[in-house]
């Protein structure tokens, strides 16, 4: 069960190794279970027994060997993507690991938006923007996992499109995957036979085959991190504060050139030329904003850093990487926003054009895109 034991017991389900040690790693089982016969792997103990699919996580190394096999079946690939953290939470890569199999996008988390969102519009924009990013797709659904919304939807496409291939789950951290799944194996899976699970072939990871009724199967598998994505590196104890939990509530700014936005400690958003115009952020409502002008900026984050620019505290600030300049401008007639990935994302109102500078922690994706609302 541990790294020095001299025999490798696997899980009778899905064919990791086992071990007793990380909870939140692939294999875990609890020691008083260790002696079982069959052992099966926490994750495979709750699928058959709960009908509840957890969320394992590799990093990408480890994911992208796996995805590599997917282009040699035949399958249909459900792409889960992240609304309020679109393009942190899609896989760029994909398309070339897919081969010729089908991607279904679906949408998750938008019970996030404003509640006068177009939603036509939306579904549009999410086409244009996965197009761009190099992923063909055969439909988009839009969803809200928390809400249930859209999910009829979502089981309606994949019986349309999949016929009887089997289907691939994908997908990173946090957007919802799990919750998916576990519809999905309700409405397509007879849960009161015996769950065979298998490991997938050539690998050591923890993918899931869910077997359905027709003999094929639902292929869960494990969430990748993107540490380019601010809630992956921020302490545990500040998720809460930056993962919102109900409909934003945009908040305009009129800012004039040469004035400075902080989003706790975390992002500083530096207006540095252009005309008056006013900029509308779409990020929690756990995140203390601050202004100041942009030649107090330095000061203020030196002297309030951890304490009144917060989160995260002086100790979690510690533990993230420096922060970096992305220098973005933004032309005029330009309808855009500047995103962050993990943070959310500021809407630019006029079409006067801007320079703008993010400061954001190392390696945190930051970028401009056009305008989703």
């Amino acid at each position: 069960m541990t790294p020095s034991s001299s025999a490798v017991f696997r899980c009778s389900g899905c064919g990791i190794p086992l071990q007793t040690e990380h909870k939140d790693r692939p294999g875990y089982v609890p020691s008083s279970a260790k002696e079982r016969e069959p052992a099966v792997c926490q994750r495979c103990f709750r699928i058959k027994n709960y009908n509840e699919a957890s969320s394992v996580t590799v990093d990408q190394d480890e994911f992208l060997k796996l995805l590599g096999g997917i282009a040699s079946t035949n399958s249909l690939v459900v792409h889960i993507v992240d609304l309020f953290d679109f393009e942190g939470s899609m896989i760029s890569s994909l398309q070339r690991f897919v081969g010729h199999n089908e991607v279904l996008l679906v949408v998750n988390k938008i019970d996030l938006l404003p509640r006068v969102t177009n939603f036509n519009r939306l579904r549009n924009w999410v086409q244009k923007q996965a197009k761009e990013n190099g992923l063909r797709v055969v439909d988009v659904v839009l969803c809200s996992a928390k809400r249930g919304t859209g999910f009829d939807r979502v089981v309606e496409a994949v019986g349309r499109l999949r016929g009887d291939r089997d289907v691939y789950v994908v997908g990173a951290t946090n957007v919802g995957k799990s919750t998916l799944i576990n519809r999905l194996i309700s409405d397509y899976s007879d849960l009161h036979q015996e769950l065979t699970v298998s490991r997938y072939p050539g690998t050591t990871l923890d993918a899931v085959h869910i077997p359905l009724d027709d003999g094929k199967h639902i292929v869960d598998t494990p969430g990748i991190v993107y540490e380019s994505r601010l809630t992956e590196i921020i302490p545990r104890e500040d998720l809460g504060a930056v993962l919102p939990d109900k409909p934003l509530k945009p908040l305009t700014y009129q800012l004039d050139e040469k004035q400075t936005l902080f989003f706790g400690a975390l992002v500083r958003f530096d207006f540095v030329e252009g005309e008056h115009q006013s900029f509308t952020v779409y990020a929690s409502s756990g995140i203390p904003i601050h202004r100041t002008k942009l030649e107090r900026a330095d000061e203020l984050y030196e002297n309030h850093k951890g304490v009144m620019l917060a989160p995260p505290n002086a100790e979690g600030l510690a533990t993230l990487p420096a922060w970096t300049r992305h220098r973005l401008r933004i032309a005029r007639g330009a309808k855009q926003d500047v995103f962050v990935s993990g943070l959310g994302w500021i809407k630019a109102n006029s079409e006067s054009g801007a320079l703008i500078d993010v400061f954001a922690p190392r390696g945190i994706k930051v970028m401009l895109r056009d305008s989703m609302i």
